[in-house]
């Protein structure tokens, strides 16, 4: 059911006064989707299998420590499975979402543009 004309004016003022009196939080709205969270564990599940196998390759390397390797391995088999999860909980609608962001706002920024949101962060700290 479409809005009516008022309905979408009271709409947009809601939204203007929101990016007037907290742009950051205007923008982290904007930003979050429903396959946000997902996506985010996907990225991480990701980090940990890569640690996991550099744990695992470093320490078969001495060869004194195979309990260490063994914990490598076990750190890939969480991740890979936490990986899988993700992806299924993400879906198909989802993939094409994450896809077609990356293909509109380019690689770095897909991934979360981890600098500018700490940067964010530490200027809204020294503002307190």
């Amino acid at each position: 059911m479409p809005l009516s004309e008022d309905e979408q004016r009271i709409l947009s003022e809601i939204e203007q006064q929101l990016y007037q009196t907290d742009p950051g939080l205007a923008r982290d709205i904007a930003d979050t989707t429903v396959y946000t969270a997902a996506s985010r564990g996907m990225k991480w599940s990701a980090l940990g299998f890569f640690v996991g196998l550099v744990l695992l390759v470093l320490t078969l390397g001495i060869g004194e420590i195979p309990v260490i390797a063994f914990g490598g391995f076990l750190i890939m088999l969480v991740s890979a499975l936490a990986f899988e999860r993700n992806g299924r909980r993400l879906g198909k609608a989802g993939m094409q979402q994450m896809t077609q962001s990356v293909k509109a706002t380019g690689f770095r920024d897909a991934l979360g543009n981890t600098r500018s949101r700490l940067k964010d962060r530490l200027q809204r700290e020294d503002e307190d």
